[in-house]
């Protein structure tokens, strides 16, 4: 789905397939959107890591958030996990292609938000000021 463009419909106008079409897209965002799950791809953008390992390094996640949000992108094609036959058993966790492809894009909103970041905070000031008048 693209943005709308002039003479294209809106939202309201798309009908039940368009706005279907709508729904998965934002589920799909709010995997790949989720603070969680951006910070998990980072920690994975270069090359395996091991549970504990991402435990320590993303910083306030917890044991079962951290669980919870592989499983996701697990189930979602974008990581993978390989468990190895050892003792103590060994879990490492691997971005796919598919997860892989995500870095960039992820890159670029960062960018945006720190060459955005003083504007927004401005305008949240600017707003909260408003609201206790």
């Amino acid at each position: 789905m693209t943005a709308p463009k002039a003479g294209q419909p809106t939202l309201a106008e798309l009908g039940e397939e368009g706005q279907a079409e709508c729904r998965a897209i934002i589920q799909i965002l709010d995997r790949v959107g989720d603070k969680w799950a951006i910070m998990v791809i980072g920690a994975l953008a270069n090359g395996p890591v091991r549970f504990n390992a991402m435990l320590r390094a993303i910083i306030g996640i917890s044991h079962r958030m951290l669980t919870l949000t592989l499983r996701g992108l697990q189930r979602d094609g974008l990581i993978v996990r390989r468990a190895f036959p050892t003792i103590p058993p060994k879990v490492e966790y691997e971005l796919t292609p598919l997860g892989r492809s995500l870095i960039d894009p992820l890159w670029n909103l960062v960018g945006w938000v720190q060459t955005n970041q003083v504007a927004i905070e401005t305008a949240r000031a600017e707003f909260d000021s408003q609201k206790e008048d």
